[in-house]
């Protein structure tokens, strides 16, 4: 099998630099390390870490790019979208109007949150009725049981009907489950879930964490829901083929997903997960709309208690549903989720008249995360999560993880971090590399930084192909006497062809930051952990790479990588 040569594309030269990038690969397995090593010094003459300046991929005139030694030719950042799909409109009470029909519909809330509650443990106990004995979850759930579950059916409307939905409009017709083994919803609303347990009774697919809520987890056990971990991929796999299963198997109800993961505000579709899709068997949407004035009754990013008081205080709350025709996979979508998926969400959003972004569940945790620190307009700290991990495969705990971070530069109230703060948090002292790494994020040259430049810049050196390879070669320069750990001495030498005035405070706060489980010494793991989350830091031993010949021990590490 080719091989990667690992050193050219670190060390080479930047006037042979073209705007792709470029792998050399080489079928000659008898390629001698030695002629790698004696092309070291001439490449670095030639680099010496004096670059010309470049202009990146948006078009603006920047500095020197210090990934230059990664093959990295800048990176862009697309436009976002001016749609916010989780803001509910209406998160608090105002107008005179408001607060005269809440105080006049008082009495009738507590009249239905009697009919409430007596309609949640009615339905409860009639489903403790239907399991009770219950062990073959495998197979499907016996007509029998099937028949006392219409009395928690039953109890589901009259919940709807406590919650204001005295009538519910529908447009269309479920195709028989025979046709239609799937059905695809948007989620506006924990409103959904019980008209669909009403309406259809499918096997649904829910998050674990829902198994322990009080009541609820015991009645969605009888829809024999197919559980998932959004973060496990193992999980994830799993309730894959678990719904191509029971889909595939007429004795099972039909399978409901709701693929954008996440409620949102019914303003726009978000990003479809996969997992309803990847069967390839047909497709019926379906889609809900509110219609509204004065109150907006979807779980955008609002409280539950809160959002179920105001439906409690209205006079009525209207719902719409809408059964649109069949998606049939094509021969080729069968084999192709992505494009299957694409086609069900262009015709939910023609259907709803909203466009589709690139937000998905990631945002709502990013957006969790900034209200969490109290950040004053938590909402423009989404990025459209989709778009990343698309690009550069970075998941939404990494991405939340990069907030983390980013929010310790204390940023200002539009969002904006100065060059002072985060040279701070990344113990990065003034000088030429520091200013030309926060340039390499400041692609709009304005002084300051956004999250999304720091997350697109940072996931974008990652994922560099050439990223581990100089985290090696770099741990390498620092563990000069191989014992697989790195000293402050040492690291501090490496730091000084970089750093030209380095006081102990300052290598001090930088093996604070490379020591990342405080033993007081810096171990392999400890360096790449540190570099995987702060990924920029690379940089700084970019010097000591360009400039410096590779040890014996350095040519042997190599020779293992290659």
């Amino acid at each position: 099998m080719a091989e990667l040569d690992i050193t050219s594309p670190l060390l080479s030269s930047p006037s042979s630099y073209q705007p792709q990038t470029v792998l050399t690969v080489h079928d000659d397995q008898d390629s001698e390390p030695s002629n790698l090593q004696s092309s070291l010094p001439t490449t670095i003459l030639h680099q010496n870490h004096n670059h010309g300046r470049t202009h990146n991929e948006n078009g603006h005139h920047s500095s020197p790019n210090p990934y230059e030694f990664l093959r990295s030719g800048g990176f862009s950042i697309p436009a976002s979208t001016t749609v916010d799909p989780f803001r509910n409109e209406t998160p608090f009470i105002s107008g005179i109007y408001e607060v005269i029909k809440i105080v006049l519909c008082l009495p009738i809330a507590l009249a239905r949150l009697v009919l409430f509650g007596a309609s949640l443990v009615v339905g409860y106990m009639a489903t403790k009725v239907a399991l009770a004995g219950w062990r073959d979850k495998q197979n499907p759930m016996p007509k029998w049981r099937c028949r006392l579950m219409w009395v928690t059916r039953v109890c589901a409307r009259f919940i709807l009907f406590s919650f204001g939905y005295h009538w519910i409009r529908r447009k269309g017709k479920p195709a028989p489950r025979e046709i239609a083994p799937v059905v695809v919803s948007n989620h506006v609303s924990y409103i959904e879930p019980i008209f669909y347990f009403y309406e259809l009774f499918p096997t649904i697919v829910a998050s674990e964490s829902h198994d322990s809520i009080p009541f609820v987890g015991t009645i969605i056990r009888a829809m024999q829901v197919i559980y998932v971990n959004r973060f496990s991929p193992t999980s994830r796999k799993n309730a894959v083929n678990e719904i191509k299963r029971r889909a595939s198997c007429n004795v099972f109800p039909r399978v409901l997903l709701f693929p954008e993961g996440t409620t949102t505000n019914g303003k726009a579709l978000i990003s479809f997960q996969l997992g309803a899709f990847i069967a390839g068997h047909p497709i019926q949407p379906i889609i809900v709309r509110y219609p509204h004035v004065h109150f907006d009754q979807s779980w955008g990013f609002i409280s539950l208690p809160k959002l179920m008081f105001r439906m409690f205080t209205q006079f009525h709350n209207f719902m719409e549903v809408e059964y649109l025709p069949l998606i049939m996979p094509s021969d080729h979508q069968k084999q192709n989720a992505v494009r299957f998926a694409e086609r069900t969400g262009r015709a939910m959003a023609s259907a709803l008249n909203v466009v589709q972004t690139s937000h998905s569940y990631g945002d709502l945790m990013l957006l969790m995360k900034a209200a969490q620190l109290q950040q004053e307009k938590p909402w423009i700290y989404m990025v459209e999560m989709a778009r990343i991990e698309s690009l550069y495969h970075i998941s939404s705990l990494e991405a939340v993880d990069f907030l983390d971070k980013f929010l310790s530069m204390n940023p200002d109230p539009s969002g904006c971090v100065k060059p002072h703060d985060f040279l701070r948090v990344l113990q990065l002292k003034a000088c030429t590399l520091s200013e030309e790494i926060f340039g390499f994020l400041d692609v709009e040259k304005n002084g300051s930084i956004t999250f999304k430049q720091f997350l697109f810049g940072s996931a974008h050196v990652l994922k560099l192909p050439l990223f581990r390879q100089a985290c090696e070669l770099a741990f390498a320069e620092c563990d000069t006497d191989g014992d697989n750990f790195c000293t402050k001495k040492e690291l501090a030498d490496v730091l000084r062809h970089t750093f030209r005035e380095l006081d102990d405070d300052e290598v001090q706060g930088l093996f604070n930051l490379f020591d990342t489980d405080n033993d007081g010494r810096m171990s392999r793991d400890d360096f790449f952990y540190c570099l995987r989350k702060n990924p920029l830091v690379i940089a700084i031993f970019s010097p000591r790479l360009l400039r410096k010949n590779l040890s014996k021990a350095g040519d042997k590490m190599l020779e293992d990588i290659v």
